[in-house]
C-alpha cells in the first residue's frame, strides 16, 4: 500500500524535463508530503504527447464515505471501478520517494538510488468535476517486504511513455517487479551490550 509520498525541488525539476510544455508552477504547487485527498501533479497522456495535470489523490467510494487511494496492479483490469481507467486514463505520479509503516508504527522512506525521481504508475477518472487518481500497487520486492507486503508499481524512465501511450505494454507493466529501493528510517535500534 502507499498512503503517503513526498516530492522536493529536484523532483519538480525532473518533472519539468519530462514534460517540456508544463508550467513550472504546476510542479511546485505541492512540495513536501502528499497525502490522500490532496491535489498533486501527475503526468498523463494528451493526444500523442505527455502533459502535466493537477489531480486529487483518491477515488471517492461509492457509498460516499472515504476514498480509494490504491489499486492492486494484479487485478486492476478485473475490477469495474478501475478497468476503464487503466485501459484509457493512465497516469504517472512523480515523487522523490514514499513512506511505509511497519507493524510497530515505525515510518520508513523509500527512494531510488540511481535517480532523483521515482515514477509510480497510476490511473485516473473524473468525479464531481474533478480529475482524481489512484496509485497502483504490487507485491513488495525484497527492499520493501520487511516493512510492508505491498508497494507502488514503480516504472523505469524508459517505461514512462510506454505506460502512458502504448496500450500493448500495459499488461506487461502491470505484472513487473519494481526495482530495488533505498530504505531509511528515523528510528535506530539501540544495543544494550
Amino acid at each position: 500500500m502507499c498512503g503517503r509520498y513526498y516530492i522536493d525541488d529536484e523532483t519538480a525539476k525532473e518533472m519539468e524535463k519530462l514534460v517540456r510544455e508544463i508550467d513550472y508552477k504546476l510542479n511546485m504547487r505541492n512540495s513536501g508530503d502528499i497525502r490522500p485527498s490532496q491535489t498533486a501533479a501527475v503526468i498523463r497522456r494528451d493526444g500523442e504527447h505527455l502533459a502535466g495535470s493537477l489531480m486529487v489523490w483518491g477515488f471517492p467510494r461509492f457509498e460516499g464515505k472515504g476514498m480509494l487511494i490504491n489499486a492492486r496492479s494484479e487485478s486492476v483490469l478485473e475490477r469495474k471501478t478501475f478497468r476503464k481507467s487503466v485501459e484509457h486514463r493512465r497516469c504517472v505520479i512523480p515523487a522523490k520517494g514514499f513512506y511505509e509503516w511497519n507493524s510497530r508504527k515505525e515510518k520508513f522512506s523509500y527512494e531510488r538510488e540511481d535517480s532523483s525521481v521515482l515514477l509510480m504508475a497510476g490511473c485516473y477518472n473524473r468525479f464531481n468535476d474533478r480529475d482524481c487518481f489512484v496509485i497502483l500497487t504490487t507485491e513488495a520486492n525484497p527492499s520493501v517486504s520487511p516493512v510492508h507486503s505491498r508497494m507502488p508499481l514503480i516504472l523505469e524512465n524508459d517505461e514512462l511513455e510506454s505506460w502512458l501511450l502504448d496500450d500493448k505494454a500495459v499488461e506487461f507493466i502491470l505484472h513487473k517487479t519494481p526495482t530495488l529501493l533505498h530504505s531509511s528510517s528515523e528510528y535506530t535500534q539501540m544495543e544494550l551490550f
